[in-house]
């Protein structure tokens, strides 16, 4: 393979919501960015979250006055989820101002609308004018309430609180564990939430899946718990953080619920005793294990594959298998490392082989990740399907 799925954390693309303000009735405020947002009508409602799903009437106008788009023309208000980049960026500024029931002016400046493209209706490098009315929230993931609860501080510095129990198996490493969580900055922005998504990580924990502090959290708790694990940088994302969503030097916490945990059998590499090994011109050398008349896996093709990737020492350092998914790819594109390409391309959908990739074909003189300089890799793989 040319990467690992080495996943730091889903999601931490999202678009950030800013800090919100409270403009007053009739005051025009001006934000750092550049939007102007003057409150019509003010209220005591809630005000929205990252991740919340907002109703919202609008009227869309330039700043001549024409009229471009309205929902209250069509009877029928727009929702969108907050932060997440369905809307333009002034939107999702303003909107996190607001409280339910209010009413607001933005005027939004091209850089923060539709900057230099031409919408038709709305020509480039236009400034919008938007009178809007927050209806409702259809909230997201909310903080934990873990006020009395125990904090455990363990050795590496990390700490987490129970904040329910569950009755299901313990984590361990080697599991396979699915997690709900939210992640939130020490200032109470919510930066990423599986909550929000509607579907938990899968991850192998112990694995390096993800970041030192969640490997060491989730170990703590049984399916079934919830619990808030606070995680200093050194187990996060270290001095340089993940900008521009994690800061330098950020302690993060996680509300977390440990939704599955189960056993993964020891991936068992293939028996090629009495096979004949096969050898290429590039150095590739090969056992096919397995022969079927299914489809050619040929160049350019869109195979999905299981493997395990083995040193010569016979130690595991990565598997499909293990993690219960193959993975998707297409054919000689580059993807994946030299020797998968030349290999794949030997098969046929349904065989099974070994591919013994010499380091030139695999990661080269420098290695990468886990894998040493110069290393000769081992890989039993499947091919699941060929389209």
């Amino acid at each position: 393979m040319k990467r690992f799925a080495m996943i730091l954390m889903a999601g931490l693309v999202l678009t950030a919501v800013l800090p919100a303000q409270t403009p007053k009735i009739g005051e025009m405020v001006t934000t750092s960015t550049g939007l102007q947002v003057e409150l019509l009508k003010s209220s005591e409602g809630e005000r929205p979250l990252q991740g919340d799903k907002v109703s919202v009437h609008y009227t869309g106008t330039l700043v001549d006055g024409t009229k471009f788009d309205s929902s209250l023309d069509r009877n029928m208000p727009f929702e969108f989820m907050l932060g997440r980049g369905q809307v333009i960026r002034g939107w999702d500024e303003g909107i996190a101002m607001l409280k339910v029931g209010e009413k607001a002016r933005f005027v939004i400046p091209p850089d923060l609308g539709y900057g230099e493209r031409d919408m038709g209706t709305i020509p480039p490098n236009s400034t919008l004018v938007f009178e809007v009315e927050l209806l409702g929230i259809t909230p997201g993931a909310r903080p934990y309430d873990v006020e009395g609860k125990d904090t455990v501080t363990t050795p590496s510095g990390l700490k987490y609180i129970k904040v329910s129990e569950g009755e299901g198996p313990k984590a361990k490493s080697g599991m396979r564990v699915k997690v709900h969580y939210t992640g939130y900055l020490l200032n109470g922005d919510k930066f990423d939430s599986s909550v929000d998504r509607g579907e938990p990580i899968e991850i192998m924990l112990g694995a390096g899946q993800v970041i030192q502090g969640w490997d060491e959290g989730i170990s703590y708790l049984s399916v079934g718990d919830k619990a808030r694990i606070i995680i200093p940088y050194p187990l996060a994302y270290g001095e340089a953080g993940r900008p521009p969503i994690i800061p330098e030097r950020a302690t993060l916490i996680f509300d977390v619920e440990l939704v599955d945990a189960v056993e993964v059998p020891e991936p068992k590499p293939f028996d090629v005793s009495g096979v004949k090994k096969e050898r290429t011109p590039s150095g590739l050398e090969y056992y096919v294990v397995k022969t079927t008349e299914g489809e050619p896996v040929q160049l350019g093709s869109t195979i999905s594959v299981h493997y395990t990737g083995y040193f010569e020492s016979g130690e595991i350092f990565d598997s499909s298998v293990q993690r219960g998914q193959p993975i998707e790819l297409q054919v000689g594109r580059g993807q994946v490392i030299q020797g998968w390409d030349e290999g794949l391309q030997l098969l046929n959908k349904g065989e099974k082989a070994r591919l013994i990739i010499p380091y030139h074909l695999g990661y080269g003189e420098n290695g990468h990740g886990p894998i040493p300089p110069k290393a000769t890799l081992v890989f039993d793989v499947e091919i699941v399907d060929v389209k």
